[in-house]
């Protein structure tokens, strides 16, 4: 087999224009403009309306390549294209050969007869995707869905990333372009078409079947061989295996497997799988290689006392999923390098979360992606690509493509032990409710998309995998996607309904795979969209990257019932920051304690797209809000956490475990008044039952309320473990606006441990509340934290490379939430 790729440079232009721009394929045509400074940056204050006629334009791409006779001697020259976005018409020397319409799938298409020996030329032109889902709308009828002010049009015409229309996080900047790579693809003989690899254990042994099937194009007999490795050693081989037209399995049998595990359940080895095919000379004619994790990971709905549970094993350990929603992590779906994904996977993993949900308003992800959660432990929920809105099921050509759509992804990612679910779709479900969708594509076009085929496709290609038809979804009963007795739901009265934070506790949901709260991104991210006019948020251009019609008003309607409004533009948010993490903290404890009747939290979202007011606790420059450093605490392993009677003067103490055995635990607490001087203390001695929430005591403090009164005691929570502190909390038992806090006078004790390293000691003289660090790109272990008295804490800082210590002590500014108001 040889490949020839054809990535790199080319020419772009309007299609009938005549002025030509340098194009990088893979890429996109913003991108390529952008690099030429042709159009300016469009996140840049409101310049996204300047590039709004891109994606009214048709382009196209044309560059010339060189083929040689050693290629065209091959039997069978293929081209192949990873990924076209998205209507694209394909012409080798001025020849017509295909069409391609859809994002998401990979086309090749033969082209030896229109190549020839010396310079070739290949033109791909892409429809305007405005003009094409206005004109498919007008022929066909508009599919229903959330669209103006969040998108410019529901996309259910096009197999196109759905958010590149925009949404109430993102910019409107519907793309083109060959965003994956693209080859020439020469063979002869045969070579592998698929390979699927399924798992049997028992009896400290893992049975993979292989199973096999290959294109041959000469007839040939054929034979393939399958060899296991850990960690550069053989421990599973086969050989000689017939290939006929069928396909062939080849079973190999591991003994004593290195099992994969979820994160926070074990390690995570990986094995590779090679598997060549050869010829009845026993030439190879080609190899795929593959990495995989032996485990057993799947989702569980069995009945309960509550109704029906929904939880995930692996191994057949039950674990509560902790994590996030992921959405692209970039409008031009070609632009994230390796680096990127490393950053926003890495700080999942930093935060202690075990799942991501890929969202089905984005892409099907790259493959680092899948190998990355392999590699950090973090179980991958994979939605099929449609979201809030009603596609056209009822249409064959549509539905033909859709199938092949799947198909193909599923084939691509299922090898991957991280993976872990297949979704059909988010909150089209929720959307039938409303009668204009149901009128559009009816119950039964709905089941035949999600049921049906996507269910199919599932069972054919992936059959040991779960498959759930819709996010949220209640199995049962379609048509209340908010029964919390059952499967997993989205709620959004914290947020769209104005409810108070205290609303999570009403909530006894089996998974919540849905529910946020927003905030601003950091001043040093702000200040890169904005000029200095701009920044306040009720600013055109603060406004303007607000994509959520309620945002920044229902921030400050939060605000005002939690804090006392904060002096300057950067103290605001910083405040919305802690705001949110406030948010997720309740929601995630509450869920957390309700286990195990709840066993999955995943918050909207973990990262962000561009520079803009969010839900997000990553902004989209990889700097750590509040709300991540918060989520890194309430997903810790081991949890204390106190639930107030702010009627009663009641607080109940907690502890959730994600460990797999029983753990003896001391728990101490403090009462301290506002300017930190101790009122009472005590310690409890208990067991923390293994993965489950444990009520360890209720504890009155009717008699300091009344001594003290309630506006004037913090009660701070420690979990000890063999007198290691595992975990604190901090209690309140009214708002934080009406305490009435001392200056902390906090004091930095800094000291340089490594290179660009050093540990900074905090403390404070009363009490500092979400106490923070700022220092231009720095990383931190551990940032927004409760000061009580004259308790250090320590925060390792890791400096940007070439940052003198000198430098850092001058620049490093140390707040909390005294500082926003006063």
């Amino acid at each position: 087999m040889k490949i020839q790729t054809l990535n790199g440079q080319w020419e772009l232009h309007q299609t009938g224009d005549s002025q030509t721009y340098h194009a990088t394929v893979p890429g996109c045509v913003h991108t390529d403009l952008l690099a030429l400074e042709v159009i300016p940056d469009p996140f840049y204050r409101d310049n996204e309306l300047q590039q709004s006629w891109i994606g009214e334009t048709d382009w196209t791409y044309r560059r010339s390549f060189t083929v040689d006779t050693d290629l065209l001697a091959h039997s069978v020259v293929n081209l192949r294209c990873y990924g076209l976005d998205t209507i694209a018409t394909i012409r080798l020397n001025d020849t017509e050969i295909a069409k391609a319409e859809n994002m998401f799938r990979t086309y090749e298409f033969d082209v030896k007869p229109y190549l020839v020996v010396g310079e070739n030329i290949i033109e791909i032109e892409f429809k305007s995707p405005m003009q094409y889902v206005r004109q498919m709308d007008a022929t066909h009828g508009e599919m229903a869905g959330w669209v103006e002010p969040m998108r410019v049009n529901s996309g259910g015409w096009i197999r196109k990333e759905p958010c590149n229309f925009g949404w109430d996080w993102g910019p409107k900047m519907p793309t083109s372009g060959i965003w994956r790579d693209i080859e020439l693809v020469a063979f002869d003989t045969a070579r592998l078409s698929d390979v699927l690899i399924l798992q049997d254990h028992a009896d400290d042994n893992a049975t993979l079947a292989v199973k096999l099937s290959a294109e041959n194009v000469s007839n040939a007999k054929l034979t393939a061989s399958v060899i296991v490795s850990f960690e550069g050693d053989i421990v599973a081989e086969a050989h000689n295996i017939p290939l006929g037209d069928d396909a062939t399995t080849a079973e190999l049998n591991i003994e004593n497997p290195n099992l994969w595990w979820v994160r926070g359940l074990g390690e995570q080895p990986l094995y590779d799988v090679q598997v060549k095919l050869c010829d009845d000379t026993n030439q190879q004619l080609d190899v795929i290689d593959k990495r995989i994790g032996l485990r057993v990971l799947q989702l569980e709905t069995p009945d309960d006392e509550w109704g029906q549970a929904m939880y995930f094993t692996c191994n057949g350990v039950k674990f509560f999923a902790k994590g996030a929603n992921w959405i692209p992590i970039s409008p031009y779906p070609a632009e994230p390098s390796y680096d990127d994904f490393v950053m926003f996977i890495k700080a999942a993993a930093d935060a202690n979360m075990n799942m991501l949900r890929v969202w089905g308003g984005g892409v099907y992800e790259e493959d680092i992606f899948y190998d990355l959660c392999d590699e950090y432990g973090i179980a991958v929920w994979q939605d099929f690509v449609f979201a809030c809105g009603t596609y056209p099921a009822n249409n064959d050509n549509w539905l033909a493509n859709v199938r092949e759509e799947a198909r193909q992804n599923v084939q691509r990612i299922r090898h991957h032990a991280s993976l872990a679910l297949w979704c059909g779709n988010n909150e089209i479900e929720q959307g039938m409710m409303n009668l204009e969708w149901e009128n559009t594509v009816g119950w039964d076009e709905y089941n035949l998309l999600f049921v049906t085929t996507l269910g199919d496709i599932v069972n054919e290609y992936d059959p040991q995998r779960s498959y759930w038809r819709a996010s949220p979804n209640s199995p049962n009963n379609p048509r209340d996607p908010f029964d919390s007795t059952e499967g997993d739901t989205h709620l959004w009265e914290v947020w769209h309904g104005k409810q108070p934070f205290e609303w999570y506790r009403s909530r006894p949901d089996r998974f919540c795979s849905e529910f946020g709260f927003q905030s601003f991104p950091e001043p040093a991210t702000v200040y890169e969209f904005t000029a200095p006019e701009d920044r306040n948020i009720t600013s055109y251009v603060m406004e303007h990257h607000q994509r959520s019609e309620i945002g920044n008003g229902t921030i400050i309607h939060y605000m005002l019932d939690w804090y006392r409004l904060p002096n300057g533009f950067d103290n605001m948010v910083w405040l919305s920051q802690i705001l949110q993490g406030m948010a997720m903290k309740y929601a995630v404890e509450h869920w957390r304690r309700n286990m195990p009747c709840t066993m999955g939290t995943l918050y909207w979202q973990l990262n962000d797209m561009w520079g803009a007011p969010s839900w997000a606790s990553v902004d989209w420059r990889g700097r750590w809000k509040a709300l991540h450093y918060m989520a890194k605490r309430f997903h810790s392993e081991l949890m204390v956490s106190g639930v107030e009677d702010m009627q009663a003067n009641t607080v109940d103490i907690h502890v959730t475990s994600d460990k797999q055995a029983d753990i003896d635990a001391t728990i101490v607490y403090t009462v301290t008044d506002a300017n930190g001087r101790e009122v009472t203390s005590g310690e409890i001695e208990a067991t923390v039952n293994a993965n489950t929430n444990t009520h360890i005591q209720q504890l009155d403090f009717s008699e300091q309320v009344e001594q003290f009164g309630k506006r004037n005691l913090l009660i701070w929570l420690e979990l000890f473990i063999e007198e290691h502190l595992v975990s604190d909390n901090l209690v309140l038992l009214s708002r934080p606006k009406h305490i009435d806090f001392s200056d902390p006078q906090i004091r930095m004790q800094i000291q340089a441990t490594h290179d660009n390293m050093y540990d900074v000691t905090l403390t404070s003289h009363a009490p500092a509340l979400y106490t923070w660090l700022e220092l231009p790109d720095a990383k931190f272990s551990d940032n927004f934290v409760d000061l009580q008295p004259n308790r250090g804490k320590s925060i390792r800082i890791t400096v940007p490379e070439g940052m003198s210590e000198a430098q850092m002590r001058q620049n490093l500014i140390v707040k909390s939430l005294y500082n926003t108001y006063q």
